[in-house]
């Protein structure tokens, strides 16, 4: 997705991973949950801690700073768990995204946004919608659903109940 779709003023959470800020479109999370206990599942990918019980569903947790190549993340007093609503297959999922810590919710418009950065051909930033300007810093919008390939989400799904 380019830039030139977002043409209105969108509102973000900005969340960190590691010395970075990311940021999800609002319409997209469902929920901020403090850490809890994760149920590891055997046999998934390094990035899925695991599963945890929100209001009786079985969500699958996800650690972005290992999807995104980073140490993993570490329990803090700040560290919680985004509910994201994935798109898959023309379907909606609920993914739980640990993050070191929540910042806040932003309004931004389209002149802040800039295109996402092209990195060589063989690195993948299509899930990055496009970078924000916050102050001095720059914030990583990810599109959520481009996060994880279908293979990714196929695998968590398996995982889940009734498989």
């Amino acid at each position: 997705m380019s830039t030139s779709t977002i043409t209105e003023t969108t509102q973000y959470l900005t969340f960190k991973l590691d010395e970075e800020i990311f940021a999800l479109d609002v319409a997209k999370v469902r929920e901020i949950l403090e850490y809890t206990s994760i149920t590891k599942v055997p046999q998934t990918p390094d990035f899925m801690r695991g599963v945890i019980n929100l209001r009786g569903s079985v969500v699958p947790v996800i650690d972005l700073r290992l999807k995104f190549g980073m140490t993993s993340t570490e329990q803090t007093v700040n560290t919680c768990i985004i509910v994201t609503e994935v798109e898959m297959e023309g379907e909606t999922i609920l993914l739980g995204a640990l993050a070191d810590s929540v910042q806040e919710v932003n309004e931004m418009e389209p002149a802040q946004i800039e295109a996402a950065p092209h990195i060589g051909t063989k690195l993948n930033t299509n899930f990055i919608k496009g970078m924000g300007k916050q102050g001095n810093h720059f914030v990583m919008i990810l599109d959520i659903d481009k996060v994880f390939s279908s293979d990714d989400l196929a695998s968590i799904s398996e995982s889940g109940p009734g498989a």
